[in-house]
């Protein structure tokens, strides 16, 4: 079989004091807190972003409204001509 290989020895370190375990601690709460802060403005340039896109899309859905109820008008305007020229024709049939 193989040999077994021992884990390295780590090398011997003096306990900390309460006064550097509250450093180290604290250190990594403000790199915690630093790393937040920048998340968050991060995520509120997303919501302005967003915020922009929704409007944007606000008035282009108005836009497309309008043209649509315009569209409809015309679209009953033509039914309208069309039901005309059905009559006409029926009336200029011989016979």
């Amino acid at each position: 079989m193989g040999d077994i290989v021992p884990f390295p020895a780590r090398p011997a370190t003096s306990p900390a004091t309460p006064a550097q375990t509250l450093d180290g601690a604290l250190s990594s709460l403000f790199a915690a807190l630093d790393a937040q802060r920048v998340a968050l403005a991060g995520w509120r340039e997303a919501l302005s972003d967003l915020r922009g896109s929704v409007a944007g899309l606000e008035g282009s859905l108005i836009d497309y409204r309008g043209r649509l109820a315009v569209l409809s008008g015309e679209v009953d305007s033509l039914g309208r001509t069309a039901e005309a020229l059905s009559r006409a024709a029926e009336g200029a049939r011989p016979g």
